[in-house]
């Protein structure tokens, strides 16, 4: 089988794990959404204020999420030894890679978008038509991104005790760039500020560069770190 038949077999192992478990619906959309109305109370008293910040607390309840997901994804893996009997079987270590990155980008998109609806619903912000393609575009390419940094980091910290302080020390600094150029992005796309949509390409494009040198580092340092 090529790599890419046998990541799909594991992001299709690892939603299926989730559809069963239900830890997005149950954990992590509840965590988000406490976040985000934390927030939209710490910040009632100036609702422009609150609607300018929007497009930044969305994406920061999102890498708080990551940590959670990336935490549980490999938790998995580690308590039943799934990982270590994968790799002495056999199978590619760019394929696991790729297939735990694949899963992670599907469950962190979805939260996204509710994390979207919820700052309308919460922040009054408004989707305008016009930036609609910016915005999807830069969800797409942030998201690629997160999966890309968390599957490489947290297969790194699962091998570690205290992993669960070990990965947000990983994680956090190397997804700052995301969170820098997804929050100007969907600024841009939401007219955040008086921003022009064709300001956020030049950070969309950013994203993209960071997702794809992120995802092809991590597919070949992946096997030498889990190795490790």
């Amino acid at each position: 089988m090529s790599v890419w038949q046998v990541a799909r077999l594991i992001a299709k192992k690892d939603l299926r794990i989730e559809r069963r478990s239900r830890i997005v619906t149950n954990q992590v959309l509840p965590f988000a959404g406490v976040t985000m109305v934390i927030f939209a109370f710490a910040l009632d008293a100036n609702t422009e204020v609150l609607r300018v910040v929007s497009p930044g607390l969305v994406w920061l309840a999102t890498m708080f999420s990551l940590l959670i997901l990336v935490q549980r994804t490999f938790a998995i893996e580690a308590a039943d030894g799934a990982l270590d009997a994968m790799r002495v079987a056999g199978v590619d270590a760019r394929a696991i890679y790729l297939g735990k990155a694949i899963g992670l980008a599907v469950q962190l998109f979805v939260l996204e978008v509710l994390l979207l609806f919820s700052a309308v619903i919460l922040y009054g912000e408004t989707i305008r038509f016009e930036g609609l393609v910016l915005l999807v575009t830069t969800m797409l390419s942030a998201t690629c991104g997160l999966a890309a940094v968390g599957t490489l980091y947290g297969g790194l910290a699962a091998g570690f005790t205290g992993r669960e302080t070990l990965l947000p020390l990983l994680t956090l600094p190397a997804v700052a760039p995301v969170l820098i150029g997804a929050t100007r992005a969907v600024e841009s796309a939401l007219g955040t500020a008086g921003a022009a949509v064709s300001d956020g390409w030049q950070w969309v494009s950013l994203l993209t560069v960071f997702a794809v040198a992120f995802g092809v580092g991590g597919a070949l340092a992946f096997g030498p770190l889990i190795d490790e």
